[in-house]
């Protein structure tokens, strides 16, 4: 029954996968094509300008023997001069179709489960006291994070982080799911994104520039706004009158003004200057990402909200930003030697600290907002690409009242599609609170916990799920799978695991029922204290209402299901061996695992028991 059930969703699976696949050939193909075009054009002026050069060089010689005008040399100069910047042009269109060529190969390659390596891993995300985060891969190479990111900021990519890091209440997790739903077949729109800023990811943490934003304000006088000014022109004015024959000691008395006034001030322009530094990275790609999602128009609510935070009075959020960055831009003219002794004579650092600063206090208010609707967009842009990659799985349904996780046909998201098997699971406070999984090592059993795991943190990010169906209700995450010793705190595996346990069952006071996840529970100590220590910590678990899995392939706690029952049950992987060779099929079975291949496997091997 099980493989009819998986050859069928084998085909369903092919079926529906191969949209996204045609689509994603047909437009790697027609970028393909259009660099090709562009690299075309790109020769044929590269020629037109060689042959500009020659006839110029060839103008230029004919003067000297008084043959022609030097005008005529202008012309062919100036055409020479004008087709570099339309080289350059086509050099951007040409890298631009690359770079969407190379997006849809990516593509191809999550449909084909060869991605991993090629995207942003999300390891700094990572935190060994996270209660999940390590155990489950949510980050690192070829974690989820990195299967679905396609943010293009940071603060894309630490919204999403946070997603899968923290479950959303069902109205927020629903709200999610229709942003995705209405976004999944927006790919002109995510193109746009992931393309936006050639070679460029945002530099900066999100939280440094609304910190930036919100800072408290340079209180600038009018006075000192007006001397400002009055002293830059006296300067060029002198300055004009002595290059006309008016004499010097007009201007030098007008500099020097100046740069007494500027260096009064000179304390808080140095700290407008160095404050503003460290945000300006980000500030180009965030106008652009901004200009693009202004444009567009929603329909499901939270989508419509987003759209709205981003809409202000004035200019729109895309153009003050950019005016922000223009002026930053004016601001670093003054490290140019040629233009520095100008930049003296004008204040310059004066003038732009007081423009910068007036800005932040205009617009700086609305940014942490700009910042949290882009960075939920992106999210949101991120799960909807992976919900069209995998038109197949489905939302999950979000319950309330009771404790829930009934999921029919789950998988693991990160295993390619042919190698994984799927399985049926069913947690509950109406059915087993927990069940006691049991079998060999390497025969499914931290696959199992991870699976279930996994696809709890997408469901509760407001993500699709790699399964039939799945009915859950809000949970808190608890994992103890990928326990390590740690040489520099001075803690051994068994201490670093009970630890975890501690903070998982301190999950139990929270507001959210806990679904958790052990594996090889306290297998660090003796078998009596195992034993004892384990339906311990078990009990004191579902006592406090939560629900989860247990593996262990030690048959001695098998008994735990039975104590707890009815609240317990065990189930079993089984394994065999062919040709001297452990073989699993990695299908969940009731009841206890009822044969053991550990010695006819080391017998195989040569050792002699």
């Amino acid at each position: 029954m099980n493989e009819t059930k998986d050859h069928t969703l084998n085909e369903l699976v092919a079926t529906q996968t191969a949209e996204p696949r045609i689509e994603y050939a047909r437009r790697a193909q027609l970028h393909c094509t259009e660099a090709a075009r562009q690299m075309q054009r790109f020769r044929k002026v590269g020629i037109l300008r060689l042959v500009l050069l020659a006839t110029g060089l060839v103008l230029a010689w004919l003067p000297f023997n008084g043959q022609v005008s030097w005008w005529w040399v202008l012309l062919p100069s100036a055409l020479f001069l004008a087709l570099a910047d339309v080289q350059a042009r086509i050099t951007q269109a040409r890298r631009r179709s690359e770079r969407a060529a190379t997006l849809y190969d990516q593509g191809l390659a999550r449909l084909d489960d060869n991605w991993a390596g090629r995207g942003e891993s999300g390891e700094r995300f990572l935190s060994g006291s996270h209660p999940y985060a390590e155990d489950l891969d949510l980050f690192g190479h070829g974690s989820l994070f990195e299967l679905l990111s396609i943010a293009r900021t940071r603060v894309g990519e630490e919204t999403l982080a946070n997603w899968l890091l923290a479950p959303a209440v069902p109205e927020v997790v629903r709200a999610r799911q229709a942003a995705v739903e209405e976004l999944r077949s927006r790919l002109d729109l995510r193109e746009d994104l992931a393309l936006l800023g050639e070679g460029v990811r945002s530099g900066e943490d999100a939280q440094a520039l609304v910190t930036w934003a919100a800072a408290p304000p340079w209180l600038i006088s009018r006075p000192t706004r007006v001397t400002t000014i009055v002293l830059a022109l006296l300067a060029v004015v002198t300055l004009i009158l002595w290059v006309v024959g008016f004499g010097w000691i007009p201007f030098l008395i007008a500099f020097l003004l100046g740069r007494v006034f500027a260096f009064r001030l000179q304390a808080v322009i140095n700290r407008v200057i160095d404050a503003v530094d460290g945000p300006a990275r980000d500030l180009a790609l965030l106008s652009e990402v901004l200009s693009r999602l202004e444009r567009e128009r929603f329909s499901s609510l939270r989508l419509v909200e987003l759209r709205a935070a981003l809409d202000v009075k004035g200019l729109a959020p895309s153009q003050q930003i950019a005016k922000l960055s223009g002026l930053i831009d004016l601001l670093d003219a003054r490290r140019n030697m040629l233009f520095a002794p100008f930049a003296a004579i004008l204040l310059w650092p004066l003038q732009f600290a007081i423009a910068i600063e007036r800005w932040r206090q205009s617009s700086g208010p609305a940014v942490a907002r700009w910042l949290a609707a882009v960075g939920e967009l992106e999210a949101l842009g991120s799960l909807a690409g992976y919900a069209y990659e995998h038109p197949q799985y489905p939302f999950p349904e979000l319950v309330e009242g009771g404790t829930h996780f009934e999921g029919e046909g789950l998988g693991h998201p990160l295993i390619p599609e042919s190698r994984n098997v799927r399985t049926d699971l069913r947690l509950s406070d109406e059915l087993e609170r927990v069940l006691i999984v049991s079998g060999s090592n390497m025969s499914g059993k931290s696959t199992l916990l991870r699976t279930v795991g996994i696809n709890a943190a997408l469901a509760l990010a407001g993500a699709p799920v790699r399964a039939r169906a799945l009915r859950l209700s809000p949970l808190q995450l608890g994992a103890s799978i990928r326990i390590q010793d740690s040489l520099q705190a001075g803690a051994s595996r068994f201490y670093a695991e009970i630890t975890r346990l501690r903070q998982i069952v301190e999950l139990t006071k929270g507001s959210l029922p806990v679904l958790f996840l052990l594996d090889e529970i306290l297998h660090g100590t003796n078998s009596h204290d195992r034993r004892i220590g384990a339906e311990g910590v078990v009990r004191g678990l579902i006592e406090r209402g939560a629900i989860g899995l247990v593996t262990t392939h030690d048959l001695a706690l098998s008994r735990i299901a039975e104590d707890l029952a009815p609240r317990a049950d065990n189930v079993h992987f089984e394994d065999h061996l062919e040709e001297g060779k452990m073989a699993f099929d990695y299908q969940l079975r009731p009841g206890v695992v009822q044969r053991s291949n550990a010695l006819e496997l080391m017998r195989s091997v040569g050792l002699e028991v």
